[in-house]
């Protein structure tokens, strides 16, 4: 499990070489407050910059410093209204570039769009427009977490770092839950179970949920490999004799693995739509679970996700500070939020200082 020793965590600061510059890309004010972390870590100021909407909704940056021949990370956390955020990133890495930086490096803890990452029919790869937009803007580097699928680094034609928080989670999990060896992981669909990074590490038995109350994602890919039905066969041509499959149906929800007597534990990258982790809430509870905790490490929690969680089974939901949810928490107390400034920190600081990242992904496998 990764952990950076108290030692090196002290030695973090004041020991970046000159001509770093931090900029926080946006006005948010929990967006500020990861920066301001993170700028103490590293010994450093943050950067002069104005970030604000005009009255037509045009998005204004204005950089109050010079940032040339310098290296500039960028921090942005995704805000609700994501394509404003997204503005503001590409306009203040466009205003670096125009300003001669050396090396702009944006800091996208969520990757927004991440979910678009597959061919829908006929639809469109966003996660790979964005990447594009984001090359073509200036960017020189990434730094993000967790990305919702890691071929996305793919999409890019620049350096990605792709950061875990599993050790953040895994040190949660540790300390604030007493009884955790009689824990099972449980992966909300067979797709999942492939994260098994929290059963290596921990010991614990797994769990995997199959049937879901909604569609699941792989039945939404691409429509052409999808068989045409009987209207369209007989347009394409009359003699054509295409043996048509029987409709895809999901099976009830069922648990394979031992719940009974245990404190379940969900894993999931993203928690969102909160429908799915409801659901599965019961379908464990009705197995015998006594307690049910989900992992994530973005926590979006997009409209009444909040309500719903605390009126469910869910005991607790614990995210990390990859984006912005305190009005969620204050709607619900059972979510708890895992700072995850230090590793983006010390991640900063190496390529600045030019050193390896080797160690950030120490004993992390190609699975975790």
């Amino acid at each position: 499990m990764f952990c950076v020793p108290s030692t090196e965590i002290g030695a973090i600061m004041n020991i970046t070489k000159g001509g770093l510059v931090l900029f926080s890309a946006n006005s948010n004010s929990s967006c500020m407050e990861l920066s301001k972390r993170i700028a103490e870590r590293l010994g450093v100021e943050m950067g002069k910059v104005q970030v604000y909407q005009e009255p037509n909704r045009e998005t204004r940056v204005q950089i109050q410093e010079s940032v040339r021949g310098k290296d500039v990370f960028i921090i942005q956390t995704v805000s609700k209204d994501v394509n404003t955020t997204i503005m503001e990133l590409l306009i203040m890495v466009y205003a670096c570039k125009t300003s001669c930086a050396k090396s702009i490096i944006g800091v996208i803890p969520y990757f927004p769009y991440s979910k678009q990452c597959k061919m829908r029919k006929r639809g469109s790869i966003v996660s790979k427009l964005l990447a594009s937009m984001m090359c073509k803007a200036g960017l020189t580097h990434l730094i993000t977490m967790d990305l919702h699928q890691k071929e996305i680094q793919g999409f890019f034609n620049i350096p990605v770092d792709n950061l875990r928080a599993s050790p953040f989670l895994l040190q949660y999990i540790q300390e604030e839950i007493p009884d955790y060896r009689n824990a099972v992981i449980v992966a909300k669909s067979p797709a999942s179970a492939k994260r098994q990074a929290f059963v290596e590490r921990l010991r614990l038995g797994i769990a995997v949920i199959h049937g879901e109350a909604q569609d699941a994602e792989s039945d939404m890919v691409d429509g052409r490999h999808s068989p045409p039905t009987a209207k369209n066969v007989a347009a394409i041509h009359p003699s054509l004799e295409i043996p048509m499959l029987i409709p895809k149906e999901k099976p009830p929800i069922t648990v394979v693995g031992d719940v009974g007597g245990r404190i379940a534990i969900i894993v999931d990258d993203i928690i969102d739509d909160v429908d799915s982790f409801l659901a599965a809430a019961e379908t464990l509870k009705e197995r015998g679970a006594y307690k049910i905790f989900v992992m994530a490490t973005h926590g979006l929690l997009s409209s009444d996700a909040p309500r719903l969680i605390e009126e469910s089974a869910i005991d607790e939901v614990v995210v990390t500070n990859t984006i912005p949810h305190e009005i969620q928490k204050l709607q619900c107390p059972k979510i708890k939020t895992v700072d995850i400034s230090m590793i983006l920190s010390e991640a900063i600081r190496r390529i600045h200082n030019g050193e390896s990242m080797s160690y950030l992904f120490r004993n992390i496998g190609l699975d975790d």
